[in-house]
């Protein structure tokens, strides 16, 4: 067995950091690289950073540790600071070696200023790989005893990682420490790849899918329940393509059930057999969450990024799921593919609100670094952010007007719909109009000529404006919008009800009060969902869809 949690040693020869997103993502893939150091583990530390914190302070960290070797996981969503710190690592101490890892410089790394400063870049699946690039790096015998390589036998600056044989790799769940099982998100995998090749995804490039042996996946998560863990977010891009696989990992969650439990599944939408049914009826209520990858329902577009689905198997999965499950729906969609227009993106967003998710991430197309999505560039005139995330900003059907609009309304459509606080307010957002979409946009537009902003909208305030909206320019009856905002309010524990919902007050003399910083609740990984669970007879769940009842937990 590994040890118990990663150690900070004060003087290690190895330094494995990353920068997440925020503190409650840990990382899964220096675990991984750790795990599989072999006799290098005892000399390594690992230390984690956070985007918010500035490249000067995480340098001074890094440094203080006196490492002879850096080994830095790069994203999307962290390659700009990480490259400042690359570069003030190579500035101030020139002669410790810099390693990169990650998908963001696994793909065009020639092009990369970040991967010109380091010394090497492992471009793929490093678990394997990183080690003996240590060992050379660090001028260390091999475990066999073999010296080290020659300085001409020094490997290049670019290391293309094969494919790991997933039966050798060590799995990283005993690396978790007993604080991240409490306080942070649980990222396991029982499988790597995608079978399908859609044009915008990295793995469209991981093929074949390859599956861990499954006795030892469910021992490591036997022993992360021991511990207490409760919140578990698995990363395999397609859960339920082996259906033996997926049942056997769902009934091994339900045997054993315990009060908190939390399962995260990206799925294939329109591949649920009646056995997998079976088992994810049996789940009570709020335990799992599936992320639903749709992305589009218009056909000349998916058949154009080469995405495969059967549109009548997913809306009819969909149903089943909302009717018969206690499942938390998450479903995708991208606004910016090539081909799809303002209104046929509409089309497609108005038929699923009426399949009744709970939570639509409304996503913005990005060209991330490998991917295919390059070949439509010129005949679709797709012109991309040069910066990450690398979004659209405009193409032959979208120009960048409209682009931005549909920005705005993602973030408020999270803002007002995903974060579960307006059940029984936003179906008045569409009331009695035909395009849920289109009354939504008309919404995100007034609110932002309001405002002008898209963050830093306090609950309150954004309530305000939209009790404003819906009775200004929605023109409906004030005491309905009165009566369905008291229930909101009151379902989110605010009894305090404010003046402007009050019966006397007149909403047409309400002000927006000032923005507020946003506290910091609402961190837990399931309290959206909760908050969904417990107006599951509003929002989008269509009215003529009974809620379902819990069932006891298994034996």
């Amino acid at each position: 067995m590994l040890p118990a949690g990663p150690r900070v040693l004060p003087m290690p020869d190895i330094l494995l950091a990353t920068l997440n997103a925020r503190y409650i993502h840990a990382s899964f893939g220096l675990r991984y690289l750790l795990a599989n150091l072999g006799e290098l583990h005892s000399r390594t530390a690992l230390l984690e950073f956070d985007i918010h914190q500035s490249p000067l302070e995480i340098v001074e960290s890094i440094l203080a540790r006196h490492p002879r070797l850096v080994g830095l996981g790069v994203y999307i969503w962290n390659v700009r600071p990480t490259l400042e710190v690359v570069a003030l690592l190579k500035r101030l101490r020139p002669e410790i070696r810099v390693v990169l890892g990650g998908p963001e410089v696994s793909h065009e790394g020639e092009q990369q200023e970040i991967v010109a400063l380091a010394d090497h870049t492992i471009a793929g699946e490093a678990d394997l790989a990183f080690a003996p690039l240590c060992r050379t790096l660090l001028g260390l015998p091999l475990p066999d005893g073999t010296p080290a390589p020659a300085q001409a036998d020094r490997p290049p600056r670019i290391v293309a990682a094969p494919l790991p044989d997933l039966n050798r790799l060590e799995l990283p769940y005993d690396l978790y420490t007993d604080a991240d099982l409490a306080h942070r998100v649980i990222y396991v995998e029982a499988s790597r790849g995608c079978p399908f090749s859609c044009e915008f995804c990295l793995s469209s490039l991981d093929i074949p899918v390859r599956q861990f042996p499954l006795d030892r996946f469910l021992g490591a998560m036997g022993r992360l329940l021991d511990r207490g863990a409760r919140q578990f977010k698995f990363v395999d891009r397609t859960f339920n393509l082996n259906l033996a696989t997926s049942r056997a990992i769902l009934r091994f969650f339900r045997e054993r059930w315990r009060d908190g439990l939390f399962l995260h599944f990206e799925m294939i939408p329109d591949r649920l057999p009646e056995p997998l049914r079976q088992e994810i009826a049996a789940f009570p209520p709020g335990a799992l969450q599936f992320e639903v990858g749709i992305q589009s329902f218009n056909p000349d577009v998916c058949a154009r990024i080469q995405r495969r689905q059967d549109v009548a198997r997913l809306e009819n999965n969909l149903r089943f799921l909302r009717a018969e499950t206690g499942v938390h729906v998450h479903a995708d969609l991208i606004a910016g593919l090539p081909g799809e227009t303002l209104d046929s993106f509409a089309a497609g967003f108005d038929r699923l609100v009426a399949l009744g998710p709970q939570e639509i991430q409304f996503g913005i197309l990005k060209r991330l670094r490998g991917t295919p999505i390059a070949r439509h560039d010129h005949d679709w005139a797709m012109r991309y952010n040069p910066l990450p995330p690398y979004d659209i900003l405009e193409n032959r059907d979208l120009d960048f007007p409209t682009l931005q609009r549909l920005r705005r309304f993602a973030r408020y459509w999270d803002l007002v719909s995903n974060s579960g606080r307006f059940p029984n307010t936003l179906p008045l957002v569409w009331a009695d109009a035909a395009s849920p979409f289109h009354q939504f946009l008309a919404w995100s537009d007034w609110l932002h000529a309001e405002t002008g902003q898209t963050h830093a909208i306090a609950l309150d305030r954004l309530a305000r404006l939209l009790h404003r909206w819906l009775i200004q320019q929605r023109l409906l009856p004030p005491d309905a919008v009165r009566q369905a905002m008291i229930h909101d309010w009151n379902r989110l524990g605010r009894r305090d009800l404010p003046p402007w919902l009050a019966p006397e007050e007149s909403s047409a003399s309400s002000e927006p009060s000032p923005p507020v910083r946003p506290n910091a609740a609402g961190r837990h990984p399931a309290r959206r969902q909760k908050r969904h669970l417990a107006g599951s007879s509003g929002t989008m769940r269509n009215p003529s869809v009974p809620p379902r009842t819990s069932p006891p937990p298994p034996e």
